[in-house]
């Protein structure tokens, strides 16, 4: 298979008990090859040394994952359930029953910030999916980043019926919203982890952004110039 490059060489392979439970072992390859993969990407990941790292015979890994999109997909349920899940309809719940369109927003905002930050290994993953034009990129597309679409596109257009948004394409208002806080996190998780461009607290950033999304940077004295909604 591939060679272990330096990258392999700083994940330690695990101890494998004889006494592992199928579940407990299930999720100890799971782990390992998250970890893997965020580092090497896919292509440059083999189950040979995914099976190595966790300690076990690579007819183990199959045992447990038949086929790789099967891992894929346990990967995305596995990530869902081991920690705290992004899930928006339940973070604003409260702001929604109160048609607070401030803290909808910023309760998601806040939401996505912290989950990042606690899990940018994930990021990283998700990242290497979509450069890759991976699988994996597609599917976690279509069970949570549509998710997001959907719902607060839908909050939007009913705020809209009772004329509190101005009518914009929500999937732009949308756009725009999600583009803000992914930057940052991502900025905060891979490109500048020491925070030298902006060192603020999740809270305040959700705070900010949700500011900037419902009254812009112009000076309220300053002539507004109406843009069109135009859809192709």
């Amino acid at each position: 298979m591939s060679k272990q490059g330096s990258e392999f060489e700083e994940i330690q392979p695990v101890v494998a008990s004889a006494r592992m439970a199928g579940e407990e072992r299930r999720h100890q390859i799971l782990a390992v090859a998250v970890s893997l993969f965020s580092s090497k990407g896919f292509r440059g990941t083999t189950t040979k040394e995914i099976a190595q790292a966790a300690g076990v015979s690579e007819a183990m890994v199959f045992r447990h994952f038949a086929t790789k999109k099967e891992l894929y997909a346990a990967i995305l349920d596995h990530k869902a359930c081991s920690g705290p899940n992004f899930e928006p309809e339940q973070m604003a719940a409260e702001a929604i029953r109160q048609k607070d369109d401030r803290e909808v927003f910023r309760c998601l905002a806040f939401g996505a910030l912290e989950h990042h930050e606690k899990d940018p290994e994930f990021q990283r993953l998700l990242l290497h999916s979509a450069l890759e034009k991976h699988e994996l990129a597609q599917m976690f597309f279509d069970q949570f980043v549509r998710k997001v679409y959907e719902f607060l596109g839908a909050y939007i257009r009913e705020r809209q019926k009772e004329g509190m948004f101005a009518q914009i394409d929500p999937a732009i208002i949308v756009r725009s919203f999600v583009g803000m806080v992914m930057h940052h996190s991502l900025n905060n998780n891979l490109w500048d982890p020491q925070r030298r461009l902006l060192n603020i607290s999740n809270e305040k950033a959700a705070e900010f952004f949700t500011e900037i999304l419902f009254n812009g940077v112009a000076s309220p004295s300053r002539p507004q110039k109406r843009v069109e909604n135009k859809k192709n």
